[in-house]
């Protein structure tokens, strides 16, 4: 039996290069012009973000990594006196220009590397794959820390239904906490409104006790005066009393503020104290006074029974 003549193999011609390949390979070459290690690491981290960007399937988690790195490391600048393969100038190094090389804007750079920093590479790739767009992604990072790592968590499982209505009552939490606290700082201003008004009815209130103890002096004896001076100051201590509730009130808000958010006031709470015992301790070295009030142990009848016989005798 006759052999059947065989035909011979036709040569498959090659795939045409993706032009964003192209450019990239055009690249590699203008960068690899001017060899040392840092552009070599450059060149090859430049090539590998290229190539995700231009293969759908490839992470654009991995691309984005790559590019932080590049940014954090501030690997751009080696282009700088580079060819510009869009143009006769040269390249002059900027982070800017590098993003514009991938034809992209620093702006849209910069948010991948932002979510990429905020949620992580496994959490981040799960949420792309869910369809989870930029806007939404913004709004994941606002959130607070403890917020934002549960929903993380819940990205990984690659759950998208648990994971929009996690985030929508995270967000709407946050939003009432944001103006649980632009009221609480509302209520701040108006006290601290409040005070300011009271140091100054308490400076007029001391130009008057001047302006008294003039005429004190001219028309009452020396013990009289005494006496009044003492009920006048006595009267002051009404005053701080009433401050001191007053403080007392506000970290009574500041704690429940603290249990409600996490959110700690301890170090400004423990500042106020300090500045006030500042005060009075200044004030009792400015006047020598004692750190206790002197008190007689001797009982009001003795005395009444001492002054007695000092009397008869």
């Amino acid at each position: 039996m006759a052999r059947t003549k065989s035909q011979p193999a036709e040569l498959i011609p090659d795939v045409a290069l993706n032009p964003e390949l192209e450019a990239t390979q055009n690249l590699m070459a203008t960068v690899s012009s001017q060899m040392n290690d840092e552009r070599d690491l450059l060149n090859q981290l430049l090539g590998q973000a290229q190539m995700a960007g231009a293969f759908e399937d490839f992470s654009r988690t991995v691309r984005t990594s790559k590019l932080a790195f590049v940014k954090e490391n501030k690997l751009y600048r080696n282009l700088k006196d580079a060819k510009n393969p869009h143009g006769a100038e040269k390249l002059s190094g900027t982070w800017e220009e590098f993003c514009g090389l991938l034809g992209r804007s620093v702006d849209q750079v910069d948010r991948d590397i932002a979510n990429l920093t905020a949620f992580g590479e496994e959490a981040l790739e799960s949420m792309s794959r869910m369809g989870i767009g930029y806007r939404e992604l913004r709004q994941f990072r606002r959130l607070p820390e403890d917020q934002k790592s549960a929903l993380i968590e819940v990205a990984k499982e690659g759950d998208k239904t648990a994971l929009l209505e996690l985030a929508e009552e995270m967000i709407a939490k946050h939003a009432r906490e944001k103006e649980e606290l632009k009221t609480d700082l509302e209520i701040s201003r108006q006290m601290l409104a409040e005070k300011k008004e009271e140091l100054g009815t308490m400076r007029n209130e001391k130009e008057e006790l001047k302006s008294r103890l003039v005429r004190r002096t001219t028309t009452e004896t020396p013990d009289e005066e005494g006496v009044a001076l003492e009920t006048e100051v006595t009267g002051f201590k009404s005053g701080v009393l009433s401050a001191f509730f007053d403080l007392k009130s506000g970290f009574n808000a500041l704690t429940e503020h603290t249990e409600r958010t996490g959110i700690n006031h301890t170090g400004m709470m423990a500042g106020l104290l300090d500045d006030l015992q500042a005060q009075f301790e200044e004030l009792r070295q400015e006047f020598s006074l004692p750190e206790a009030r002197e008190t007689s142990v001797i009982p009001d009848w003795v005395k009444e029974a001492q002054q007695e016989d000092e009397n008869n005798g």
